[in-house]
């Protein structure tokens, strides 16, 4: 058997494992399994980049939301979306600076203005160290049509959207 053959059979086996009962409420129930593995299945990625660049993992958290932003982000904006006070994310910026893994530049008129920018050396970095996460990637979007990825992708935004708006927990 050839490691493809091996592949496809343990997809399907898997596939058919998974597969979630029809009902709505099964489905529901199903969403928070498959939601919450792949959490746990990134956070450990995650952890283990943290580890091997000997950072926190909300130092690695900071990072990707650095490289996500459409825009050089500032480090208020990551204190907002982060939820951490500011000396916190001065201290994480302070890290990830020493680490060579961001760099921050005042670029405006206003010199009091400080944006934040991940370097291209961290970014070669951390592109090797998921490539095993790309790769992942890429094999279960092989598994669907352009339709369903499509659709996949509109069900990922839309959850995102409604988890950025919900209140927060109260503690």
């Amino acid at each position: 058997m050839t490691s493809a053959d091996s592949r496809q059979t343990r997809s399907s086996a898997s596939d058919s494992a998974a597969a979630p009962e029809p009902g709505p409420a099964a489905g529901l129930q199903a969403f928070a399994v498959e939601l919450r593995r792949m959490n746990g299945e990134i956070n450990r990625m995650t952890h283990g980049f943290a580890a091997h660049q000997q950072l926190h993992p909300t130092d690695v958290t900071a990072l990707a939301a650095i490289l996500d932003a459409p825009a050089p982000l500032t480090p208020g904006a990551l204190r907002e979306h982060l939820g951490l006070t500011s000396g916190a994310v001065t201290a994480c910026l302070d890290r990830l600076e020493r680490a060579g893994h961001i760099r921050r530049a005042r670029e405006s008129a206003d010199r009091r203005v400080v944006h934040v920018h991940y370097e291209a050396s961290a970014r070669m970095a951390a592109r090797e160290y998921f490539m095993p996460l790309a790769e992942a990637t890429a094999r279960a979007r092989a598994r669907f049509s352009e339709a369903e990825l499509t659709t996949v992708l509109r069900f990922l935004a839309a959850m995102n959207e409604e988890l950025s708006e919900a209140p927060a927990p109260r503690r």
